[in-house]
């Protein structure tokens, strides 16, 4: 039995080759991925038991996109077949000074079009101890909204630790549909994650004297944003990632992760990367930090463990983080120098 449960769509990923734009390109990668499918992976390559809920169609490409779960792992048995079409996104690759595009084509996806009645949430989580979401799946829809509300409060009967990424997306919902949906999840949410961004966008909770586009990081202020998250909501745990970004192919990368019961701060060590594929970073932190978590790491050692495993991530292309825990250790014990391994 998996112990632990992610929920989410698992998108076709279509992607120009190298960094050509979409405008240009006569061919592109044909690849899986999507936020709670990708930390799924992550976790099963730790060696964690974890199972992946979505709907998809039982046609080829539905297939396909079951398959590349397995490949690494993950329990697929979860998901529930039916609908007709597997969400797209189209993803063109930044270089320099020019940023990444992120193009969907995802209504009337089977997930979008799923109904409550798809998913029996207690078979589910029979045995589970860990549960995942994130913010893009409710913005699929009232319907997700739902679902996700009866996932959580099926975890929360059986005691399973509720995790969520608020991921906010402004290409899937307003800010106000945001707030109103995630009001109402996060009062069952255990673990949070956030970025530089999504306090701001989702709840009006913004750092001060912090300007993401200058890479200027505010230590203070991101305390005071992960206080007020865990003050409105009774959080557990606040984590914040934090990218300075200079250019799309060079950022810093840190996180801090809030104990409120220790009432600890704990911010990594900051990592600069230079960028094969930023998409799934996010994620990669989220599976680093639930693996951690559950290991019983410190608040230190997880949040630099979630880093470290997410600085790996953006060397890495396509969505998913194909990582080992030895190496990912390696890293957050010092050693990243890239040396080839003999």
């Amino acid at each position: 039995m998996a112990k632990v449960i992610t929920f989410g769509e698992l998108m076709l990923r279509l992607q120009p080759y190298n960094y050509e734009r979409f405008v240009q390109c006569d061919h592109v990668e044909f690849t899986f991925g999507g936020g709670e499918a990708n930390v799924a992976v992550s976790l099963a390559n730790y060696g964690m038991d974890v199972a992946y809920v979505t709907k998809l169609p039982t046609h080829s490409i539905g297939q396909a996109a079951v398959n590349s779960l397995r490949r690494y792992g993950v329990d697929t048995t979860k998901i529930v077949r039916g609908g007709e079409r597997v969400g797209i996104y189209f993803n063109e690759k930044g270089a320099s000074q020019r940023g990444s595009v992120c193009i969907y084509d995802r209504a009337g996806s089977a997930i979008q079009k799923a109904s409550a009645e798809d998913f029996d949430w207690d078979a589910i989580f029979d045995g589970a101890e860990w549960f995942h979401f994130t913010g893009i799946t409710p913005a699929l829809g009232e319907n997700l909204v739902e679902i996700c509300k009866q996932a959580c409060i099926a975890a929360k009967k059986r005691n399973i630790k509720i995790s969520c990424d608020l991921n906010y997306r402004g290409k899937l919902w307003t800010r106000d549909q945001a707030r109103a949906a995630m009001t109402e999840l996060c009062q069952y949410v255990d673990v949070c994650i956030s970025n530089e961004e999504d306090a701001k966008d989702v709840f009006g909770i913004e750092a001060e004297a912090t300007d993401i586009y200058a890479g200027e990081i505010n230590r203070e202020g991101y305390k005071s944003v992960a206080r007020q998250l865990a003050d409105k909501f009774g959080f557990e745990m606040v984590a914040i990632t934090l990218r300075e970004s200079r250019s799309a192919f060079d950022n810093g990368w840190s996180a801090m992760l809030y104990n409120v019961k220790e009432d600890e701060y704990c911010f990594s060590k900051k990592y600069e990367l230079h960028i094969i594929d930023r998409v799934g970073g996010g994620d990669s932190f989220g599976g680093g930090l639930i693996y951690s978590l559950m290991n019983g790491k410190s608040t230190q050692a997880a949040v630099e463990f979630a880093v470290a495993a997410s600085a790996l991530k953006h060397s890495i292309e396509g969505d998913y983080n194909m990582v080992t825990v030895a190496e990912v250790e390696k890293l957050a014990g010092g050693d990243g120098s890239g040396r080839i391994q003999r």
